[in-house]
């Protein structure tokens, strides 16, 4: 893969050798020159031929020869050794105006579960017990509305705790913001996260009408999911949930919902609890890998890369093989748009926290987002005021992945957009700063999807 470019390269083994021999020649030396104005060129073959027949040896000289012609017309076509473009762009796009598009709305500050990874301390996130009244979340939908500027399509997220424990406000504020959308060229997409235990066919019915997405939480198989995901006394919750999420998924028509798992130390086979989600009739998979500090049993640590590392690929396989058989699933992760996506600019400046994307406490407190709720550092104004700190907003506007060195050189950066935040924040104590596990493994996700895509491209 060209980073820079996003060109995906499938290629025969000499030409693999040839163009990891040349990325070593890069290092030191131009692969690239410049001629006719802005033509690029690649050095001519004479010059680079010994270089090559020395790191070469498996090869003769005319397999050489014609290799580095095909490579010399990618690299003037612009789609091999691509120089970076946007580093010094990307101080423009971050000096933009600022238009909120997304909000996270914490309706609930309360859980019937007590889940051990939990990063909200089962629903309280650092403070006490709490529901979201309508008029704060009115006051938080009006904020969306008044600081989305131009923008038409917006995103309201109904969040926890478990947002369920708090439906009659969500029920209102989705019948309000339908009221508003008209007269204020708005579109909302609402999106609802559950654990499931409140799940009934009224809820689901209603989630079907207005939740563009449902987000259903649910571990794998189910001595994995009981062992994280209990009820208050200790009770699993599996066996209450299963059959409401295979209900919900069909009546979705296997689509705009994800069952989203996270997997711990205790499942480092985690690629089991995928395919035990598949076999179950999930067409949409999310399971992705818990961050807690070391001290955790349940802590996921740098010796453990490589074998989960080995289950990415594992996994990758396994959904390969799948699609072949005409039963393909869809997992998040892998999930990547080689053609198109994003704008680049999007694309290096992450997921818009504490600017693009809000989260509003039960109180009406703005954070950068839900992972950052309940911190005082982290407060940026409330639904009354709206945002006044205007200092941290610019903060988070400048985090990109070229406000993070690890980042600037990284192959996947054009896909992860320099990793989460708060997680960074939470490992380093900077949000520019960089969770190297998260980034090993992101890494290998997206080294993951791209053979996907190459094993299947025609």
């Amino acid at each position: 893969m060209d980073t820079e470019s996003g060109s995906v390269h499938v290629v025969d083994d000499i030409v693999y050798d040839m163009i990891a021999s040349l990325n070593e020649y890069s290092k030191s030396s131009d692969i690239r020159t410049v001629v006719d104005g802005d033509d690029i060129k690649a050095v001519p073959y004479g010059v680079i031929k010994d270089y090559l027949k020395d790191r070469l040896p498996a090869y003769d000289e005319s397999e050489i020869a014609e290799a580095y012609e095909e490579v010399a017309y990618l690299i003037e076509d612009e789609s091999l050794f691509t120089d970076d473009l946007y580093e010094d762009y990307i101080s423009d796009y971050t000096n933009r105006e600022t238009v909120v598009k997304a909000l996270c709305l914490h309706i609930a500050h309360d859980c019937n579960l007590a889940c051990k990874y939990c990063f909200a301390g089962e629903g309280e996130y650092h403070g006490e017990r709490a529901l979201m009244s309508y008029e704060v979340g009115k006051k938080a939908l009006d904020l969306l509305v008044r600081e989305s500027k131009g923008r038409k399509n917006l995103e309201v997220d109904f969040f926890g705790g478990e947002p369920l424990m708090n439906f009659e406000v969500v029920k209102q504020l989705v019948e309000y913001g339908r009221s508003i959308e008209e007269a204020n060229n708005k579109k909302f997409r609402f999106t609802l996260t559950t654990n499931g235990m409140l799940l009934d066919d009224e809820i689901l019915e209603f989630a079907n009408k207005e939740m563009g997405n449902l987000v259903l939480s649910i571990d794998g198989r189910q001595e994995i999911h009981d062992l994280m995901r209990p009820r208050r006394g200790g009770q699993g919750s599996y066996e209450t949930i299963v059959p409401k999420f295979i209900k919900a998924a069909k009546s979705r028509g296997q689509m705009n919902y994800y069952v989203r798992g996270t997997y711990t130390y205790n499942n480092l086979d985690f690629s089991e609890d995928v395919k035990h989600l598949a076999e179950l009739g999930f067409e949409q998979i999310s399971v992705e890998p818990v961050v807690a500090p070391p001290s955790e049993s349940y802590a996921i640590k740098e010796e453990d890369v490589p074998i989960l590392c080995e289950q990415y690929d594992i996994l990758a396989k396994y959904l390969l093989d799948r699609r072949k058989r005409g039963k393909g699933v869809n997992f998040f992760h892998f999930m990547i748009d080689l053609s198109g996506g994003p704008c680049a600019y999007k694309r290096l400046s992450g997921c818009g926290s504490g600017c693009e994307y809000l989260a509003v406490a039960p109180n009406g407190d703005l954070y950068p987002c839900h992972q950052f709720v309940g911190m005082p550092d982290f407060l940026m104004g409330n639904v009354d005021s709206g945002v006044t700190n205007t200092k941290l907003r610019d903060k988070f506007k400048m985090c990109n992945v070229y406000s993070k060195e690890e980042c600037k050189s990284c192959f996947a950066k054009l896909y992860c957009s320099g990793g989460c935040a708060a997680n960074a924040y939470n490992f380093t104590g900077d949000i520019n700063g960089v969770y190297d596990i998260g980034c090993a493994l992101q890494r290998k996700r997206v080294e993951c999807a791209i053979m996907m895509k190459a094993a299947t491209a025609k």
